[in-house]
């Protein structure tokens, strides 16, 4: 586990520097097709008057547009202090400040703090988590009815990215890592849990899928 702490450590500290520019990114662009597809999966899977749980909340967009669009509660999760204050502060100016609430930590360690929801949603986190299957199994058991997440594809061309990046990243001494984990693995332990695929989009690099649980989560 200390290992684990110490990467994540490094994921908040790395995507804290480079919040700005994804505000400004987001502010350019708008939502990544990604998360458009995320938005479409959950639309069809039912998200109006629910709560959201987002793991890797970021600067908050996508929960923030939900909530706009008819979910009822929103509680976001990251580990980088300065995402969150860019998703309180854009939460005050779209009058949500009364329906969202925001906490700083690595999820899997502070889980038991965290209300169960109808909704949760990982767009792009389980690739930042050395240990997808505590990252997984935790979230799962915070989830009431439906689960979305976006994770990169295991192809040639991302093995070669991640692996580029990864060796990038040390050159220029950051400590932050991507990870790519096996998708198979990933979609039996969402299925063991008790849910059943609903949605699925693809891109050159990432898959975005959409769960409903349709049996309670084994004991």
């Amino acid at each position: 586990m200390a290992a684990c702490c110490s990467s994540n450590a490094d994921t908040g500290r790395f995507f804290s520097r480079f919040a700005g520019l994804y505000r400004l990114r987001f502010r350019l662009l708008g939502f990544e097709k990604t998360q458009r597809h995320l938005i479409e999966g959950m639309q069809s899977a039912g998200f109006v008057g629910a709560e959201l749980l987002e793991v890797g909340c970021g600067a908050g967009h996508l929960h923030q547009r939900l909530l706009e669009d008819g979910a009822a509660r929103a509680f976001g999760v990251d580990l980088s202090e300065t995402m969150l204050g860019l998703a309180q502060g854009q939460a005050s100016a779209r009058g949500l400040e009364q329906r969202t609430a925001y906490r700083l930590g690595d999820f899997v360690q502070i889980a038991d703090e965290i209300p169960p929801a109808d909704v949760t949603i990982l767009d792009k986190v389980v690739c930042c988590y050395p240990d997808w299957q505590a990252l997984v199994d935790t979230t799962l058991s915070k989830t009431r009815r439906v689960y979305a997440l976006t994770y990169p594809r295991d192809r040639s061309a991302t093995r070669a990215g991640v692996w580029l990046l990864r060796g990038g990243l040390r050159a220029f001494g950051c400590c932050y890592q991507p990870y790519l984990h096996d998708p198979q693995k990933i979609q039996t332990c969402i299925l063991e849990h008790g849910f059943r695929r609903t949605f699925s989009a693809v891109t050159s690099s990432w898959m975005t899928e959409v769960y409903r649980r349709v049996a309670a989560a084994p004991t």
